[in-house]
């Protein structure tokens, strides 16, 4: 008898490559296992006229998909890990991530060759606080609107001539077939990524043993350190979508070097700081880094109420 699992996905066309992405690699290590997708439209999928910090952040993407889960509908969920809170639901967890691909976020323009050649006033589309806040503090000329939708549907507004240029994060675009489109790989000191940008995870019921063990095979372990290291960063923070905040960590052997970023959402002020260590204190070092940038007056950017 083989085994059932039934993966839990956005309909999106980069939602369904991703999930399709972790099927096949699951069809080929079990030849026992029947792995289907189950799409499905979620809220952040469905309100479009807002950002996502309007309408309560990232958990939009994957709240829907953790009920599927919950009533039995589907043992996993794949996401793109910079869309997971810091903080998952009580009895969900990420169970595994994929090796990591570009992490880099994408200028795109049809009429400019790189972000240093945009000219004053310029129209820039991006949702995205983080980007926003980076962007601004380099150039607060710029004039950054929303564009929600998926990749399709922003590279259409481009077309359109609704922007000068748009921002989206590299991976997806390379994922769908798009990189030609990109115009430029926008460097981490332009615009650090958001935490676990580029990563594919995989989320399930804590206590589904059985599935967990299947998909434990796919687990990238350095992807896996860094990510962890970002995600501490942004939990100590209470980041989310609502909040700029970046943080992007790499490993050298045994060392992990994170670098974490927290901004006023005009980019008025941006505070970056860096932090090295062992590999195996991954969570320590994220949790380090933010109290350290909260120490400096992080708090009053993000909001947080001081002790």
């Amino acid at each position: 008898m083989s085994y059932i699992l039934r993966i839990a996905t956005r309909e999106s066309k980069l939602a369904l490559w991703q999930a399709e992405h972790v099927a096949s690699v699951l069809r080929k290590v079990y030849a026992d296992v029947d792995v289907s997708l189950a799409p499905m439209t979620t809220t952040g999928d469905q309100i479009l006229d807002r950002t996502l910090a309007q309408v309560g952040g990232k958990g939009l993407f994957i709240k829907e998909l953790e009920i599927a889960m919950n009533e039995g509908r589907a043992e996993i969920a794949v996401h793109s890990m910079k869309d997971v809170p810091s903080v998952l639901p009580e009895g969900m967890v990420i169970n595994c991530v994929l090796e990591r691909a570009d992490p880099r976020d994408a200028f795109v323009s049809k009429k400019h060759a790189n972000f240093a050649s945009l000219p004053q006033g310029a129209h820039v589309g991006t949702s995205s606080l983080r980007r926003q806040s980076q962007l601004l503090a380099l150039r607060p000329d710029l004039r950054i609107s929303p564009v929600r939708g998926n990749v399709e549907t922003r590279l259409r507004k481009l077309e359109e001539g609704q922007f000068d240029a748009i921002v989206l994060a590299s991976a997806g675009l390379t994922r769908l077939g798009l990189a030609s489109r990109i115009t430029e790989y926008l460097d981490a000191s332009i615009s650090l990524p958001a935490v676990g940008q580029g990563v594919i995870g995989i989320e399930c019921k804590s206590s589904d043993y059985v599935t967990r063990a299947f998909c434990a095979v796919l687990n990238h372990a350095d992807t896996e350190t860094c990510v962890n290291a970002e995600r501490a960063f942004a939990a100590k923070l209470e980041g989310s979508c609502q909040s700029p905040i970046a943080a992007y960590a790499t490993l050298d052997g045994g060392e992990l070097q994170l670098t974490g970023l927290v901004a006023a959402p005009d980019g008025s002020k941006v505070m970056r700081d860096q932090i090295v260590g062992p590999r195996t204190e991954c969570n320590e070092l994220g949790v380090a880094l933010a109290e350290r940038m909260l120490e400096a007056g992080a708090g009053a950017l993000l909001g947080l109420k001081q002790e």
